[in-house]
């Protein structure tokens, strides 16, 4: 059983800088992918940045150069540096994980869908 927990969320000016943090642990296999998804009120969970375990990336469109994934296996740590916010990344960010498929290999990294274990969510709220 995955167990992930973030943290790192606030409030920041338009232009400013928040890194995201996810303990992971509970990972059976050796292949997995992990993710970040975002959802503000009213809208749909979007998948914001996702990493298998091989260190292959998925990026969304709208986070494209602003926002950077990565993996820090030896802690059993995923992490999200946002700079450049923008007040339309205002929302609750989710970390994710599936245990045994690498994702973004098959080009489901940024899909919900194909998801099993979720953490609690951390707000982040952009200001203009």
């Amino acid at each position: 059983q995955v167990q992930l927990v973030e943290s790192g969320g606030g409030s920041v000016q338009a232009g400013g800088s928040l890194r995201l943090s996810c303990a992971a642990s509970g990972f059976t296999y050796n292949e997995y992918c992990m993710g970040w998804f975002r959802q503000a009120p009213g809208k749909e969970r979007e998948g914001v940045v996702a990493i298998d375990s091989d260190g292959s990336i998925s990026s969304g469109d709208s986070v494209k150069g602003r926002f950077t994934i990565s993996l820090d296996t030896a802690k059993n740590s995923l992490y999200l540096q946002m700079n450049s916010l923008k007040p339309e990344d205002t929302a609750m960010y989710y970390c994710a994980a599936n245990d045994g498929r690498r994702l973004v290999r098959n080009g489901e990294g940024r899909d919900a869908r194909k998801y099993t274990y979720w953490g609690q969510g951390t707000q982040v709220t952009v200001s203009s």
